[in-house]
């Protein structure tokens, strides 16, 4: 690997544990897209490895701090992390046989109808 390239997956994962654990949303917003642009992966492969990257530290050290804070109610984490589970494999199942055109499709929707829904939410 290029130091090049390491130092910008640097700057992505700081980037991306940054905002996710600011917005509570997944890091994945940011470094799903940024190892397609910057690093060629293909859907597929930038999906994967952003799950196998926030599966563990960034969820712990959030966490964390949002549990220290009191801010994280146990009983709604019972039922999401069992949830979270299914939907997660299930999720990925059907990621996998789709295309790769699809999938890009399918992610980048799901971002901008989040946005703007975040968006107006806001005004209100």
């Amino acid at each position: 690997m290029k130091l090049e390239q390491i130092l910008l997956l640097i700057l992505t994962g700081v980037c991306a544990g940054f905002i996710g654990g600011l917005s509570g949303v997944g890091g994945g917003i940011v470094i799903v897209p940024f190892l397609m642009i910057f690093l060629g992966m293909t859907q597929h492969e930038a999906q994967g490895t952003s799950i196998g990257t926030l599966m563990l530290p960034v969820a712990a050290m959030a966490a964390y701090n949002y549990y220290e804070a009191g801010y994280i109610n146990w009983k709604y984490v019972a039922f999401l992390a069992v949830s979270f589970v299914i939907g997660g494999y299930l999720g990925s199942k059907l990621a996998i046989s789709l295309d790769q055109k699809l999938l890009k499709r399918i992610f980048a929707t799901v971002l901008v109808v989040g946005a703007i829904k975040m968006y107006w939410d806001s005004f209100k």
